[in-house]
C-alpha cells in the first residue's frame, strides 16, 4: 500500500509559475488619515486609478480622508441620500388613521381566534 501513495510537491504549497518576463502595472501609494482615530492608512493603488476621496478606517470604521501634501481631500456629502427606515416607508403607503384602522382589525382577527372577545382588552385597562 506504500509503494502506491502519490509522491511529488505538496498540492498548493508552491507555485509552478515563475515571474518571469511579468511586467507589473505602475503603482502608487496614496495616504488616509481617519477623521476620528486620526491613523493613518496607506493604500497601494494603479497609477491611473482613479482614487477615492474618502476610505473607511480599519481601526475604528469611520471615515479616512486622503491626504493631499499638508491637507486633507474635502468630501461633499450634501448629495448622499439619507437612510429611510421601514417605518418612513410605511408612512409614504398609508396614513396614521389608516394605520390604526388596520391595527384595530387585526386585533379584532386574533382575539377572535383566541376565543378572547373583548376580555384582553379588560385585562390590560385594569
Amino acid at each position: 500500500m506504500a509503494d502506491r501513495s502519490l509522491r511529488g510537491i505538496r498540492l498548493g504549497a508552491q507555485s509552478l509559475q515563475s515571474e518571469e518576463g511579468v511586467v507589473f502595472h505602475e503603482r502608487a501609494q496614496h495616504v488616509y488619515s481617519c477623521t476620528v482615530c486620526g491613523r493613518d492608512t496607506t493604500l497601494t493603488f494603479a497609477a491611473d486609478a482613479e482614487v477615492p476621496e474618502a476610505w473607511e478606517c480599519r481601526t475604528c470604521g469611520a471615515e479616512a480622508l486622503l491626504r493631499i501634501g499638508d491637507t486633507t481631500a474635502t468630501v461633499d456629502h450634501s448629495g448622499d441620500k439619507t437612510p429611510r427606515s421601514h417605518w418612513d416607508m410605511l408612512l409614504e403607503r398609508r396614513t396614521i388613521p389608516e394605520l390604526e384602522e388596520l391595527l384595530e382589525e387585526r386585533l379584532a382577527y386574533v382575539r377572535a381566534r383566541r376565543g378572547a372577545g373583548g376580555e384582553s382588552t379588560d385585562k390590560l385597562s385594569a
